[in-house]
């Protein structure tokens, strides 16, 4: 009688973290209709687009470095902070920061529209004002604030800076360790800011055709949001005791298997 007592107490528990704790295969693996997925066309061709406040590096060069001195920005000195009474810093290229109309002030030439374009599109434009003077210049280019957000559950959440200027979904996801296990995969939010304009999109990273998404490329300043799923809700609803619980719950039914054998 005692034994059955206890089971009927223990059992209800035991199936409750049972069946929140279960998950499906189709909540949890990537791609999963990848073999049946045409390869799109234009997944080579991808290119971020200048926004305002980027901050650019130029680098401007031609066969004789002289003739190219006006057209770069001066290198600054930056005192060194690690050690107050040292007299050598660290030298650093300035940068061309992007206003709020699209612009950026060039030496020589002045005013030059970039909001809105690709990194292709501004250095072919360069090439031609920068040719009136410069003989075949050699024009460098680089977003110097790149960078995504990553929040929810991410097992390393944050802002992350990125080197290059290509970086999909699931590269972010990779650099902040991959969702937790209690992340919802069929509903990653992106949250993306083109030209003060704020739009949003949730992606289904289970299924593979996602790669077929604009959001499957990242731009800069995107932020990845990942909900909880239903096992984490849940378990928040039960409270900071669920652990406590589910360990009572296992030497209670281990005890009544030693003293019922």
């Amino acid at each position: 009688m005692k034994y059955v007592f206890l089971m009927k107490k223990t059992f209800p528990l035991f199936v409750f973290f049972l069946f929140f704790s279960c998950a499906s295969k189709k909540d949890i693996v990537y791609y999963q209709n990848i073999d049946g997925l045409n390869r799109p066309e234009n997944a080579s061709s991808y290119e971020v687009k200048i926004q305002p406040d980027d901050l650019l590096m130029i680098i401007v060069s031609a066969e004789d470095p002289e003739i190219a001195i006006p057209f770069n920005l001066t290198s600054v000195t930056l005192p060194n902070t690690t050690n107050l009474l040292a007299t050598t810093g660290q030298q650093t290229i300035q940068s061309y920061l992007v206003d709020r109309n699209g612009n950026i002030e060039f030496p020589v030439i002045g005013k030059i529209q970039v909001g809105g374009l690709s990194r292709t599109e501004v250095l072919q434009s360069l090439k031609e004002k920068i040719g009136v003077y410069i003989k075949n210049p050699i024009i460098n280019l680089r977003i110097m604030n790149f960078k995504v957000s990553l929040q929810g559950e991410i097992n390393m959440p944050g802002t992350y800076s990125v080197a290059s200027e290509r970086i999909t979904l699931i590269e972010a996801l990779s650099m902040a360790k991959d969702l937790s296990i209690y992340g919802r995969r069929d509903n990653v939010l992106v949250i993306r800011e083109i030209n003060g304009i704020k739009s949003y999109n949730r992606v289904d990273i289970t299924k593979a055709d996602f790669i077929n998404s604009p959001f499957y490329y990242l731009a800069q300043n995107d932020v990845i949001y990942v909900e909880p799923n239903k096992t984490k809700i849940n378990a928040a609803a039960v409270g900071p005791n669920t652990s406590v619980i589910i360990s009572a719950v296992s030497i209670l039914i281990s005890l009544s298997v030693l003293i019922f054998k």
